[in-house]
């Protein structure tokens, strides 16, 4: 692949984040439940079987994309996505939901980790892989904006209803299908003389070496996963809770776009410290997440929205560099398989701490 390859592919995977974090009924999905008649423990229920499921699949889905090819892997998770929505737009109860929040965890799980890989390996096949910490905060930046300004319409959303809301968000699904089918694919490095099973042993064997003799990468997944797993609940409640707080219903839809663009910051402002060891980026993120929780226990909704935005910026803010630094310590043949471990990683994190946020916030 050459470097003018390589770029278009990044610009079409920067387009597919863009076109895909655009849903606006994804976006407000807590508020829409909670307009239904959800408890917030019935939704932290709901964020759990999210995270069981993403607990199953997403070891399993790295592992699918570097035997069979990331393209493939990424086509499937956007089919995955208009399932899930349409599941919704049909369910009536808490089982529908249940369902819905499968094929949207298999959805995440099939492009978590994928995406990453094939963007590192375009880049590496045209020898410009220092352009990928570039990538990682643009990627971050599109998809927080977005997603930002597709909750910036959860009144939107709510005014529209459910159905309409999910309905949109498929026709948005189907779009992105089409900018997927449009990547090259890059082969990771796995044998392809062996057989399917003999190569998903393979790529597990290694994979499990890699982690058991890394103690480093290890400690930053983990680490990357407890402090996102806390910083993202808060805000996922705040959907839910901040009229609570006294917050006009009227500025719910602006007060989330503006804690989101925390999140769109973070990546930029990261590029402001590439000589920075990855403790002292951690430290920043401690300070920041211990920073919302003070923020919290105020019971000021403009306190409050404040603490959201250090939340989001200091969790984008510590990610991206996550990103550059395993990519850089991981072999390409396993690249997809232990991205999906660090995705994996925060989802165990989320399974515990989700019903522990639903009842702090009931």
């Amino acid at each position: 692949m050459n470097k003018i390859t390589a770029r278009k592919q990044i610009k079409k995977l920067l387009l597919l984040d863009s076109a895909g974090s655009f849903m606006i009924a994804g976006a407000s999905w807590v508020a829409l439940l909670y307009a239904r008649g959800f408890s917030t423990i019935e939704i932290g229920f709901a964020e759990s079987i999210f995270h069981v499921a993403s607990l199953m699949f997403e070891i399993p889905s790295g592992a699918v994309a570097d035997v069979f090819g990331r393209k493939k892997v990424m086509v499937a998770s956007r089919i995955m996505s208009v399932i899930a929505a349409v599941i919704m737009i049909f369910s009536n109860g808490f089982a529908g939901v249940a369902i819905a929040m499968l094929f949207s965890a298999l959805s995440y799980n099939l492009a978590s980790g994928t995406r990453e890989a094939l963007a590192y390996d375009s880049l590496k096949a045209a020898d410009i892989e220092d352009e990928y910490e570039k990538f990682a905060s643009n990627d971050l930046i599109i998809y927080q904006i977005t997603s930002s300004a597709a909750t910036l319409l959860a009144g939107v959303a709510l005014m529209l209803g459910y159905r309409r809301a999910y309905a949109l968000d498929v026709i948005i699904a189907l779009e992105s299908i089409l900018i997927t089918l449009s990547l090259k694919e890059v082969e990771s490095g796995v044998s392809k003389e062996m057989g399917v099973w003999k190569r998903f042993i393979e790529v597990a064997q290694e994979s499990f070496l890699f982690l058991k003799n890394n103690r480093r990468t290890r400690l930053i997944i983990v680490f990357n996963a407890t402090t996102g797993a806390v910083s993202m609940l808060i805000l996922f409640f705040l959907q839910a809770k901040l009229p609570s707080y006294g917050l006009p219903k009227v500025w719910l839809g602006p007060a989330l776009f503006g804690m989101g663009l925390g999140a769109a910051l973070g990546p930029k402002v990261i590029q402001f410290f590439p000589n920075y060891r990855y403790r002292a980026i951690a430290g920043i993120n401690l300070a920041g997440v211990a920073f919302t929780i003070g923020m919290l226990l105020t019971g000021k909704w403009y306190l409050i929205l404040i603490g959201g935005f250090v939340a989001s910026f200091s969790d984008s803010f510590l990610e991206v560099r996550t990103d550059v630094v395993l990519n850089n310590m991981i072999p390409s043949e396993q690249r997809a398989t232990l991205m999906s471990i660090k995705s994996f990683t925060y989802s165990l994190v989320m399974i515990l701490l989700s019903p522990v946020f639903g009842w702090l916030f009931s």
